[in-house]
């Protein structure tokens, strides 16, 4: 199940009912120990040297707690109180140059500026070589609005204990909060909170898409209408056709620009290609269709435009809309019960607010409510780090996966086209949100999967892997 995103005072409420059942810090600082180790194992290698920095408070016990759970590794531990008299120690042990740094200096509970020898400290942390993992929240960091106290370290990973701090997911805190992991099983009660921005896990997406039952054939599985491709963007729509085929709809169309056709039809073998003309109406046998990848050059045709927004308007059936079709949507009401998803990036959300990428990021959850209101309560995915799925209202689902090698010219055609295959599928058109939610977790779980096996790849090796990933 998804994961509540918190506030320090929810998270303190959390822990009180996880004591009042009798349950002992001992216990859960035994199995937070544990998961800080496993994390930490999972980043080195053996023989490497780990260095663990513990403070006074629980995340120092925790951070303790993780050695004896460190086999094969060097391990060292520093017990860090007074930062002036301290910091020489810290010199020493970073002259060995340590292949991890766990910072369990500062935990949630900080809330007061940092002293000159503490932000010293921290800063000399910084500069050092090696990786940090951070217990629940990097040392220095305000879990709460996400602002540093002078200083904060800068992770490379956070494992947070318990839930997500709201803090965490504020752009200022990316920078030192590095990729955000979750120790949700460790000894605490079952989460009694509600949030309306809830943290996506793997596990959500266990045996998920089900299993096809044996008597189907392809017209079980929807046709998908693909509008891509422009005169000097063909890519886009080869690469949209590619991730839609990876969702295993029944069928697909590509209809391209007829400047680029013969360039895209060689490209695709079980993919139909036709030329568009202005004659052609939509959707016909189409179940679903994915409009945008590759349609920015100037020569797109008037009509096509028109068209778009008719459709958007009228039409019943699913449509995915992205890139430069994103900019001929019109606001207002769409169909009845007709399901609508828009995927733009920060600059492209900015465009259709009519407000800057720096704004939208500022406050990505305002930004993804405003979309989905101007846009007829459209599901929206906004894209980036910790990409959102939610619309004008409701939960919020922040997505866990992925990595800075996604920003690549063509990913996101890859996972609109991935979308609108899931999206076609009649069964999977039953729970869009899941739908959708799974297209941007496996998209980034196939980065991760491909991060961790063939540095270097492109995003043609993306759409080789995409939907093979399992939970």
């Amino acid at each position: 199940m998804s994961v509540p995103v918190v506030s320090i005072g929810q998270m303190r409420e959390w822990e009180q009912a996880t004591w009042e059942t009798g349950q002992t810090e001992t216990e859960v600082i035994r199995q937070v120990g544990q998961c800080l180790a496993q994390e930490a194992l999972r980043l080195t290698h053996p023989d490497d040297l780990v260095l663990i920095l513990a403070g006074k408070g629980h995340n120092g016990d925790d951070a303790r707690c993780a050695r004896e759970h460190l086999p094969e590794r060097r391990v060292e531990v520093l017990d860090v109180t007074e930062p002036g008299r301290d910091l020489p120690k810290l010199e020493a042990h970073l002259a060995s140059r340590p292949a991890l740094i766990i910072d369990g200096l500062f935990g949630v509970g900080l809330n007061r500026p940092l002293s000159r020898a503490w932000v010293q400290l921290i800063e000399r942390l910084n500069q050092a070589q090696g990786r940090i993992l951070a217990v629940d929240v990097p040392s220095g960091l305000n879990a709460e609005t996400g602002e540093t106290q002078g200083a904060a370290a800068r992770a490379a990973v956070t494992l947070t204990v318990g839930a997500p701090k709201k803090g965490m997911l504020c752009e200022a805190a990316w920078p030192f909060v590095g990729r955000l992991e979750v120790a949700s099983e460790v000894g605490l009660a079952p989460c009694p909170l509600a949030s309306d921005v809830q943290w996506t896990v793997a596990e959500d997406f266990g045996n998920y898409p089900l299993p096809r039952p044996v008597a189907t054939h392809k017209g079980s599985y929807g046709h998908l209408g693909i509008i891509a491709g422009s005169l000097g963007y063909h890519g886009a729509a080869v690469l949209a056709a590619h991730g839609a085929q990876r969702a295993q709809p029944g069928l697909i169309t590509l209809h391209t620009m007829e400047t680029v056709y013969s360039v895209v039809a060689p490209q695709m073998q079980a993919v139909m290609v036709s030329p568009w003309q202005a004659a052609n109406k939509m959707p016909g046998a189409h179940t679903a269709l994915l409009i945008g990848p590759g349609l920015a050059a100037a020569s797109v045709v008037d009509e096509l435009k028109v068209l778009v927004r008719q459709l958007w308007q009228e039409s019943p059936q699913p449509i995915v809309v992205d890139a430069s079709a994103l900019d001929w949507l019109p606001s207002g009401a769409v169909s009845k019960a007709a399901l609508r998803v828009i995927t733009p990036h920060p600059g492209e959300a900015a465009r259709l607010l009519r407000s800057t990428a720096k704004q939208v990021q500022a406050n990505r959850f305002d930004a993804l409510r405003q979309l989905s209101q101007r846009f007829g309560d459209t599901w929206v995915v906004l894209k980036g780090h910790q990409t959102l799925v939610g619309r004008s209202s409701g939960e919020i689902f922040v997505n866990s996966s992925g990595n800075p090698y996604l920003a690549q010219g063509g990913s996101g055609d890859v996972l609109s086209g991935f979308l609108a295959g899931l999206l076609t599928q009649p069964e999977l058109q039953e729970d869009p949100l899941k739908a959708i939610r799974y297209a941007v977790w496996e998209h980034g779980a196939a980065a991760d999967h491909l991060q961790a096996i063939r540095p270097g790849w492109v995003i043609e090796d993306l759409h080789e892997v995409l939907g093979g990933i399992r939970a």
